[in-house]
């Protein structure tokens, strides 16, 4: 799965420290997300779609294999 999560951080000027804490996760998480190395819970999907005010679709792209 692709994802626009650093796309998007950038856009609005925050570091990975700063999301992470925002949405109660560690750095790590955000690095691993970013570089597509893990895929988030549902649960931390929402979170993110709702911290960037979008659509999940709008951040998470899902290609089938």
């Amino acid at each position: 799965m692709k994802n626009r999560l650093r796309e998007l951080r950038e856009e609005v000027g925050i570091t990975q420290e700063e999301l992470a804490r925002a949405l109660g996760v560690t750095r790590q998480t955000i690095i691993a997300i970013e570089k597509g190395r893990y895929d988030p819970s549902l649960r931390l999907a929402f979170k993110i779609a709702r911290f960037f005010n979008k659509p999940i679709e709008e951040i998470f792209i899902y290609e089938e294999d």
